[in-house]
Formats: structure tokens, sequence, C-alpha cells
């Protein structure tokens, strides 16, 4: 009996996608503190949005709490998560002598300052951001309570009652759709047309890049397929944007185990991308999975060229490793 003929796939593979140079240095520094000081190392929150990579961090000896209350008392290296983290929390880590490391990514830290300068010169500041994500918990705590009002979306906008409509300036989480943010923007410039901004947009060249990438794909997958964790902020964008780029469906996957095969019957042409945490080896592990169910010709549709890297902490630049 001739063995049945797997059906034809093709696979737009979008890029630039999966880590940015933000995510890459902040498990750089998890790796590189391992290795310089030896296991344990603490860190704070999840290094970056994807089980993959905190799994694989825990098996080389990264311990992952929530709050430094969690941590005993310890010479081993704190690590603060890429997202940022409220100034509350290095204050109290030197309040108990720890030795921590930074891994906020450097376009978070730039949002950091330009709040702390907008509050300077004495403005209201408005966060466009999501509730309870990590970074916008981080960016808020730059201020004391109460000085950032946080608007999530157009409707937030509409509603917002400063102080000083005179007083103002909006800043964002990097995180952000693109198009939403753009949005939300445009109703404060409307109504606030003396509101101050951001020198350089605050969402990330590696989101932009991403969603860039995604809207080019989506019009010609009958499915995309988003690699990112469900609480990665940047990958449910990706699932939103290939929707309304007019993907008759997007999906967001962890990898490969969880893919749906039978949403993904009669599929002839499939979109790939990752989020800015998602590690190419799970593309990897998905486009494997695919080959053994179709016969897969692979695509890849580039939009940009990233060239973007980031310095590590001093401590761990040529240090001299543990034995």
């Amino acid at each position: 009996m001739q063995p049945t003929a797997r059906p034809p796939l093709t696979v737009l593979l979008a890029a630039p996608r999966g880590f940015c140079a933000g995510v890459d240095r902040a498990i750089q520094i998890v790796e590189l503190a391992l290795r310089k000081y030896g296991p344990p190392v603490y860190v704070r929150h999840e290094i970056v949005h994807n089980r993959f990579v905190v799994d694989s961090l825990r098996q080389k000896g990264a311990i992952f709490v929530e709050e430094l209350d969690e941590i005993p008392e310890t010479d081993a290296p704190v690590i603060f998560s890429a997202h940022g983290v409220p100034k509350a929390v290095p204050a109290e880590a030197r309040k108990r002598n720890m030795f921590f490391l930074d891994a906020t990514c450097p376009l978070v830290s730039k949002v950091h300052v330009e709040a702390e300068r907008h509050h300077a010169e004495g403005l209201e500041i408005v966060l466009i951001g999501h509730a309870g994500h990590p970074e916008v918990v981080g960016t808020m705590g730059q201020l004391p309570d109460g000085i950032v009002r946080l608007v999530e979306t157009v409707e937030d906008a509409r509603r917002l009652a400063p102080r000083d409509p005179n007083r103002l300036a909006w800043i964002t989480q990097t995180t952000l759709s693109v198009d939403d943010t753009a949005e939300i923007v445009a109703v404060l410039k409307q109504r606030f047309p003396a509101i101050a901004g951001p020198h350089k947009e605050d969402i990330c060249y590696a989101t932009t890049n991403r969603q860039a990438a995604v809207k080019v794909i989506a019009p010609r997958a009958d499915c995309v397929v988003v690699v990112g964790a469900p609480n990665s902020s940047n990958s449910l964008r990706l699932v939103e944007v290939a929707e309304r780029a007019g993907c008759p469906r997007s999906m967001l996957v962890q990898r490969a185990s969880d893919l749906p095969w039978p949403q993904l019957e009669g599929v002839r042409t499939l979109g790939i991308t990752a989020g800015a945490s998602a590690p190419e080896v799970l593309v990897d592990e998905i486009i494997a999975a695919l080959r053994e169910r179709f016969d897969v010709t692979l695509e890849q549709v580039r939009t940009a060229e990233e060239r973007i890297a980031f310095n590590v902490p001093r401590e761990l630049r040529d240090a001299p490793v543990a034995g």
C-alpha cells in the first residue's frame, strides 16, 4: 500500500522574529553570573516571559522569585528582570546589603529616565500601557504614587481629566501595538495640544519590526502561528496584528506540542513568527513538527535588518569564571 502523500504547506517565516537585544542581554546576564559566581543566582520575576528560557536557566542554577523577601540572607547575586522594577526594589536590596545586577532592558530604562525628566519639569505623566504588566509596574514605580496616570485604551484617553491640560506628558510601555498606541496618542494630542512626548518613540525597535513583518505575511497566510508565552505582551500583540492585517486565524503557541493540528487541516500557507522573548530553537521545533505532517516549503520574508546589541553590566565583563 502506497503511503499517503503529505499535503503541501508553504511556511512564511517572518523576519525579524524572536529574541531582541534586551532579551539577549538579560539572558546573558543570568548565564554570566552563574559562570562567574556559581549557582545559585536569584532572579526577581521571570528574567523574560518565556517558560522554555526560564526552565533552562533554572536547570543551570537560577532560582526565580517574585519578591525579594523570598530570598534568604545570601551573598549570591540577585538579578532584576528585563522588564524593569520600581525604585523600591533596589532600595530594599541595598537595605539588605544584597549584591544585585540590573537586567532591565536599556530601552525600558530610557522610558524611566523620560518619566523622571517630565516629573522634574512639573508635568503630569500619562503612561500608555497595560495595567499589571511588570514593565508598567516598574515604570510607574519610578515616581511617587499617583504621579503617573495609566491609559490603556482610546476610551481612557477620551475620559482623561488632568489637573492642568497644559502641563502634560505621555510615555508608553515598549511592547504595545504600534497602531493602537498611535490611535491613543492621536486622541491625547487632539484633546491636549500642548502635551509633550518622547524625543524618540518608546515602543521598541524590536516590537515595531516584528509587527511590521507580520503585517507583510498575514494577508498571504491562511493562519499565523506566533511562538511566545501567554504572559508576553509583545507576543500577544503579534496575534492581534496578524488578524487585523487580514489573516483569517492567528494563534499563540508556546512550543510544537501545543500546535492544534485539527485547526491546521486545510491550511496551505502558514505564517510563523516569534515574540521577542522566544528562542529560535522553538521555531525550529515547530518547523520540524510541521515537516512530519506536511510537505513543507520554507520562505523567509524579511522586512528589516537588526544589528543592535547592548552591553552587559561592568561586573560581568571579562569576568573570571567560577571553578
